[in-house]
C-alpha cells in the first residue's frame, strides 16, 4: 500500500513569518494540533517544518515566554520526517515510530505538499483490511451451514 493512497489532502498549513498566536488561532480554529509549515515565498509548497500544539505549551507557555516575540520558525520542527505519494506505509510506519511522530506531510515528486498522514490513518485502513478478512469468515461460515445438508451434520454411531 503507497501512503499517497490513505493520505489526508487537505492539509492545514502556515508560514514562517507568523508569530505563535495566530499559529495557535489557526489551530483552535480548524481544530487542528499540527500545522505543516511552509517558506512563506516558495510557488512549490515544500514542507520546511512542522508545528504542534505540543510545541507551543513547552517551548512557549510552560516556560512564560511572550508569545508574540515568538515567530512560528522559532518553534518548528525543522527538517520533519517526510514522505512521498509513492512510499510504501509500512516503511513510513516504522520511520514513524522510530522518529516518535504520529504525522508526517507527503510529498509530491517536486516536493510540493500534497497530503498528510497520520497513525490514525493507518489504523483506519488496518480496520478496514480486518473487517473485510472477518465478513469473508463468517460469509464462508454462513454459505457453508446453508449447503451442508442437514443428515451429514449429524454424527452416526
Amino acid at each position: 500500500m503507497r501512503v499517497g493512497e490513505i493520505c489526508q489532502r487537505e492539509v492545514v498549513t502556515i508560514g514562517n513569518t507568523p508569530d505563535v498566536v495566530e499559529a495557535a488561532r489557526l489551530m483552535r480554529e480548524k481544530h487542528v494540533g499540527f500545522l505543516v509549515v511552509l517558506q512563506e515565498d516558495d510557488a512549490l509548497r515544500r514542507p520546511v517544518g512542522v508545528l504542534t500544539d505540543r510545541d507551543i505549551v513547552l517551548q512557549v507557555t510552560a516556560p512564560a515566554v511572550d508569545e508574540r516575540d515568538v515567530t512560528v520558525e522559532d518553534l518548528m520542527t525543522r527538517q520533519p520526517l517526510i514522505a512521498k505519494e509513492d512510499d510504501d506505509l509500512s516503511e513510513v510506519l516504522q520511520a514513524m515510530r522510530l522518529a516518535g511522530v504520529r504525522r508526517v506531510p507527503v510529498v509530491d515528486v517536486r516536493g510540493s505538499l500534497v497530503g498528510i498522514v497520520a497513525i490514525d490513518d493507518a489504523i483506519e485502513f488496518i480496520t478496514g483490511l480486518l473487517c473485510d478478512i472477518t465478513g469473508s469468515i463468517k460469509r464462508g461460515q454462513r454459505q457453508e451451514r446453508y449447503v451442508r445438508p442437514a443428515d451429514l451434520v449429524s454424527v452416526s454411531s
